[in-house]
């Protein structure tokens, strides 16, 4: 049998976006009940992806600017980032650009990203909606998503929602996928020079 290959994922992007609820949703299958501020314990969980068998580390950390010093220190051998925004929140689409994807090309450039909308339930929520209007704004669509992704280069775009599931288990298989098979990256994105559809 093939050797376990260990794969650090690292989840980055605003504070509130819903990061640590992706993580939790994700390792135990249930939505957490209230937002709590970046307590998700460094997991580890053994997954199998196209029949490989994977140590997948998870690391959340915090997106407030307080943390802004401490957060590279978790970037060190990142094998991919889970870069996040919410879809019902343009600011934190904006910061992809402004803020993250230049923090990960500073301390960790050439690491696979994955481009993550999240809170995918709220995009058609009437409240939300409502909310944006009030502010003369509208939810991220996927074309915007598809097109931020194309901008930073990243390997792929992908939406879900951790409190329906809906693609949950999707975003952390790509991205192991995407780290398990480089060439086909490297190829794909040499030739589009620009987003990895895979």
């Amino acid at each position: 049998m093939a050797a376990t290959r260990n794969i650090k994922c690292v989840v980055v992007g605003d504070g509130a976006v819903g990061k640590t609820c992706l993580l939790i949703s994700y390792t135990t299958n249930a939505f957490p009940g209230e937002y709590v501020p970046t307590v998700f314990d460094n997991y580890s969980s053994q997954v199998i992806v196209d029949g490989m068998t994977v140590s997948l580390g998870l690391w959340d950390t915090a997106g407030q600017e307080d943390y802004d010093r401490l957060r590279p220190l978790s970037y060190p051998q990142t094998d991919v980032f889970l870069l996040c925004f919410s879809v019902v929140s343009p600011a934190s689409f904006e910061n992809v650009r402004t803020k993250w994807y230049p923090e990960i090309q500073h301390h960790s450039p050439g690491t696979p990203i994955i481009l993550v909308g999240t809170k995918l339930d709220l995009r058609d929520d009437p409240l939300q909606l409502e909310k944006l209007r009030d502010r003369r704004q509208a939810p991220i669509q996927y074309s915007q998503g598809s097109a931020m992704s194309n901008d930073i280069k990243a390997a792929r775009y992908l939406e879900c929602s951790a409190l329906t599931q809906k693609n949950l288990k999707t975003v952390f298989d790509e991205a192991i996928r995407t780290v398990l098979n480089p060439n086909r990256r490297a190829g794909k994105a040499k030739k589009s020079s620009g987003c990895v559809l895979m």
